[in-house]
């Protein structure tokens, strides 16, 4: 007899499914609706206020939109100022933007220390988490595993279902300290089960900053230069926090409005952040830079570049989806901020890693990408790369896999969600409930002897 759980039953479920739930893109039209939660211009519909992060693009000058460099701010600082203030005194900053984005002021020299050395003794994880929670239950995905280890963390906090302020200002301590051994150690237990390969646990050193920490738990050896540590260091402080809109700080403030733990909160947001649309963008950029070194035979040459991308853009090459990956923001037209400092450091991680040729064709991209898509679909914003464009390459010069990209994106955002999560439980006090509007037509029930 036919299992009815092969291909072909589920295929044909799959097909009903599909057909049944599509809907008339006219009637998004015609009731208005905010796609996306997006109005028809890009820019998102207006659905909570935050003193967290702030995204800005453009400028109102005498009523109208003006496009501006793009500016990321913290608790209202630049992130600009953060970043060279910290390459000033040749210090790492990640620990001083968790700091900012958790209490909403920039530390003392004294409350930075005593910070650090509390983030530094938390990174541990709890007795018997790493044999019982991810060496028992391997991931061929890195962030499937940090979400369930998010989830499994319940079960090692003593006071879990506590709403407290203080309690949940804890949970997001110990979680934001632990982020960087659970990914590091997910990753070891998937080169073990998954790859056939030698798995090295090394115990987290209380001493080192997160961005250390994180090359020291990967590396075989444990080691690391000063200028790799920094670089790690700028991209975790790049991407801590991008505002209350972006989808995986949405899902905080949504999850944490229904009044509930903030494990299951911050799984969820983890869960979205998975996604390609979201972070793991980054990954999509590499396999795109892939072809095109293969492709563009001559790296110097402007038109050699054009002519492959515009064969990108125009859906012959690639995936086929006519998407210059990298390319563009919803809120930065003339630069991403994020981009900009990662730049600083590139170049010069390049050329101690010998792939200035490499760094040199992401620039020309960089310049020619935003025009092959201005002059493809003619009319709208000019784009610029964003920070997705240059992260992958970065990471790839610091010698770390491609399946930990995303992951690291995640070490870096729970700082900027764990603030939203604090905010929301201090400050917002309604549920998320947007409208939906039901289309489905009203039909007559058929009784099951005459269907």
């Amino acid at each position: 007899m036919k299992k009815t759980t092969d291909n072909s039953f589920l295929k044909h479920l799959a097909v009903v499914a599909q057909k049944n739930d599509k809907i008339n893109p006219d009637l998004y039209e015609k009731f208005d609706v905010k796609r996306g939660l997006r109005y028809a211009n890009g820019t998102g519909v207006l659905v909570g206020l935050t003193k967290i992060g702030d995204v800005v693009g453009y400028e109102m000058r005498d009523g109208k939109k003006e496009a501006i460099p793009g500016k990321l701010l913290y608790r209202g600082y630049d992130i600009a100022e953060l970043v060279h203030d910290a390459e000033k005194h040749n210090e790492f900053g990640f620990e001083q933007t968790v700091y900012l984005l958790m209490f909403g002021k920039l530390p003392t020299k004294k409350q930075l220390a005593d910070f650090s050395k509390y983030m530094g003794s938390l990174r541990v994880l709890p007795p018997n988490f790493t044999e019982d929670m991810i060496m028992k239950a391997p991931s061929n995905d890195i962030m499937n595993k940090i979400a369930r280890g998010v989830l499994a963390s319940y079960s090692y906090d003593p006071d879990p279902e506590n709403r407290n302020v203080d309690n949940i200002m804890r949970q997001c301590l110990e979680l934001t300290s632990r982020f960087s051994t659970l990914a590091a150690y997910a990753y070891q237990a998937k080169r073990r089960y998954y790859d056939g390969q030698s798995m090295y646990i090394h115990n987290p050193n209380p001493e080192l900053s997160t961005a250390e920490n994180f090359l020291h738990l990967i590396r075989f050896d444990g080691q690391y230069t000063k200028l790799e540590a920094q670089i790690l260091d700028l991209a975790l402080i790049l991407h801590a926090e991008h505002g209350g809109g972006n989808n995986s700080s949405l899902t905080v403030h949504v999850v944490s409005s229904a009044d509930t733990d903030t494990y299951s909160a911050i799984a969820a947001a983890v869960g979205s952040l998975k996604g390609r649309r979201h972070g793991g963008a980054n990954i999509r950029v590499i396999e795109m830079m892939d072809e095109i070194k293969k492709n563009v035979k001559d790296w110097s040459s402007d038109k050699q570049i054009c002519d492959y991308l515009t064969k990108i853009a125009t859906r012959q090459a690639f995936d086929k989806t006519g998407l210059i990956y990298g390319m563009g923001h919803a809120i930065y037209t003339v630069s991403d901020p994020r981009a900009t400092l990662l730049n600083e450091l590139a170049e010069k991680l390049a050329k101690e890693k010998g792939c200035l040729d490499e760094f040199k064709l992401y620039k020309r991209i960089e310049k020619i990408g935003p025009e092959v898509l201005y002059s493809i679909h003619g009319k709208g914003k000019m784009i610029c790369a964003n920070v997705d464009f240059f992260s992958g390459f970065v990471y790839t010069m610091l010698g770390i896999p491609r399946e930990l990209f995303t992951p690291l994106f995640a070490i870096s955002r729970i700082a900027g969600w764990s603030a939203h999560r604090i905010e929301e439980v201090s400050a917002g006090g309604r549920i998320y409930r947007p409208a939906y509007k039901n289309v489905c037509p009203v039909h007559d029930y058929v009784p099951m002897d005459k269907r």
